[in-house]
């Protein structure tokens, strides 16, 4: 029997059980007890995650007026959106926007996500403040990088424009009662979007978190709806077998995982591929946990068979009549890996993908025993950031590391030995275990020379290594895989790879003061400096490389240095 023949068996006889514990109906009755019962703590977080499953009947009736807000927006001139936000309420509107874009005459979408001062600046000189409308994008308006956005872009504004005609160039999407509510209120927002509380970032892509950014853009909405709710009708609690899609897909997620088979290798058609970085976050900050957990890996190229070790579950996800590594991928099942293939007619089907994804990971979590809809490891990255701040207004300075290695304008740190970098990187790469993984984290800005040139890095890792890679930019990554990488059991590596910063940008202490005791560069370097130091804590081998001035130059010298 191959491994694919095994995952099956196990796959049906996992459904069985599934119908005998009634799951589909508990779950649909949001039964609170599916997820860690008995455990008082996980169930009330479980009892106020579950908005999910109702988003249909509560955010329907608002499409309409969505809709005729976004109509007004783009009447009133408005060209341009800026979606400030991170995690689940920046990963959802970046899809939408790179796949589908913006319909003639409407909003164009970009989305700010990253606290590199080059990346924020970036963005700042492009704008026409005039004709842009900032979404601010946070459930409860406290976390650390939109607020920083949002009081760096209204200063913009109201220096730009004035005071009294700032506030009507955002928009808040929040949760009731939050300080970004009562900011909205008392700077004159043109709106501010209540979302149901008892929904999760992760999980928000169907409500106004997702929806409203999609309506700037000119989508259909009640067409995205359409979808995710047929969806769901598949799903239904009279469906307890493999005739249920999101089932049948969340136990082959669970029971892979349980066999050894933990990295969801998404194989996506081009038009497609963004949405991994979607599923990345929903999939890593939900199972990884408990030293337990799924890596998704999203954005790697397909290789030979060679390349991949027993540790591979491979997800196909194409539009109709378009390729997305058919061959390949047959050639994978020939070799006896498991391939999972889902089709979409257009587009506006990943309207019916979102919900498949979210219950499946719920269904997934239900099979691990772990609680799919809290994040407890993402604090301590928080936590060690905030102490660094605090050394920085104390002392004017970050908390200074010492390198264990120069060479080339290079600067290795962390827990690496060896007379050179070739050296010390073999070194530190000779620690993986079977099922390991490697991920890259680039504290750099997000642009596309850089991310090339990171894929390069990482294919030769893959195919050197025969190691299951990931390719995040940071911070962002601290609110998807950040949990995982804390949570799992322990066997992944970690290169940090920073960068000086030839530009920096203040961000104000207050809203419409100039007054500033931190920068975005200096957030930045306290966010890697911070997850390397929970990392570390949490006993993963993790090293830093400093790239130094020239980012390009420091990659090449890293792609030549690797063993």
């Amino acid at each position: 029997m191959t491994a694919a023949e095994a995952l099956d068996d196990a796959v049906r006889r996992r459904l069985a059980r599934f119908a005998e514990e009634g799951v589909m109906a508990r779950l649909w009755d949001a039964d609170t007890s599916l997820w860690k019962p008995g455990d008082d703590a996980h169930q009330r977080v479980v009892a106020r995650s579950l908005g999910w499953l109702s988003v249909f009947r509560d955010v329907r009736p608002e499409l309409g007026e969505l809709e005729a807000f976004a109509a007004d927006v783009r009447g009133a001139g408005f060209r341009q959106a800026v979606l400030l936000g991170m995690g689940g309420s920046s990963l959802a509107p970046e899809v939408l926007s790179r796949i589908f874009g913006s319909a003639p005459g409407w909003l164009d979408l970009a989305v700010l996500d990253s606290t590199d001062p080059g990346a924020v600046l970036d963005l700042a000189e492009r704008l026409d403040l005039g004709r842009t409308l900032f979404i601010v994008a946070s459930k409860s308006g406290t976390t650390v990088e939109p607020l920083s956005f949002f009081k760096f872009f209204y200063n913009r504004t109201a220096e730009a424009l004035g005071a009294r005609a700032a506030g009507a160039h955002f928009l808040a999407v929040t949760d009731p009662g939050s300080l970004l509510a009562g900011q909205a209120e008392e700077h004159g927002f043109r709106a501010a979007l209540l979302n149901d509380p008892n929904i999760g970032g992760r999980y928000s892509v169907l409500s106004y978190f997702g929806l409203a950014p999609a309506a700037m853009m000119g989508l259909t909405v009640e067409r995205l709806m359409d979808r995710a709710e047929a969806a769901a009708s598949a799903c239904g609690p009279e469906r307890a077998g493999a005739d249920n899609p999101g089932l049948y897909l969340g136990a082959i997620m669970g029971q892979a995982a349980l066999s050894g088979r933990d990295k969801l290798t998404l194989v996506a058609s081009d038009r497609l591929a963004p949405f991994g970085d979607w599923l990345e976050q929903l999939i890593a900050e939900s199972t990884g946990k408990e030293s337990k957990g799924i890596l998704p890996v999203v954005g790697e190229p397909l290789g030979p068979a060679k390349a991949y070790g027993p540790d591979r579950l491979f997800v196909q996800l194409k539009l109709a009549g378009q390729e997305a590594g058919d061959r390949a991928l047959a050639g994978l099942e020939e070799a006896g890996q498991p391939v999972v293939r889902l089709e979409l007619k257009d587009a506006y089907d990943l309207g019916g993908q979102f919900f498949l994804w979210e219950l499946a990971t719920a269904v997934a979590g239900r099979l691990l025993a772990i609680n799919p809809f809290d994040q407890p490891d993402v604090e301590a990255a928080k936590v060690l950031a905030r102490q660094s701040l605090a050394e920085y207004a104390r002392k004017g300075q970050l908390p200074e590391q010492k390198p264990v290695l120069v060479e080339a304008g290079l600067s290795l740190f962390g827990q690496a030995a060896g007379a050179s970098l070739r050296e010390a990187l073999q070194a530190f790469l000779a620690q993986a275990e079977p099922g390991a993984y490697l991920a890259l984290q680039a504290y750099l800005p997000p642009r596309p020379e850089t991310e090339a040139a990171l894929q390069a890095v990482r294919l030769r890792l893959r195919d050197r290594l025969k190691l299951a890679t990931t390719l995040g930019f940071g911070p962002r990554f601290l609110h998807s895989t950040g949990q995982l990488h804390k949570g799992d059991a322990g066997r992944g590596l970690f290169i940090q790879l920073t960068a000086d910063q030839p530009r920096d940008a203040p961000i104000p202490d207050e809203i419409g003061s100039t007054a500033s005791s931190v920068s975005f560069g200096v957030l930045e370097t306290a966010q890697a400096l911070g997850d390397g130091q929970a990392l570390a804590q949490a006993g993963r081998r993790v090293i830093r490389l400093h790239l130094g001035a020239e980012v390009g130059r420091g990659l090449r010298r890293l792609k030549e240095a690797l063993p």
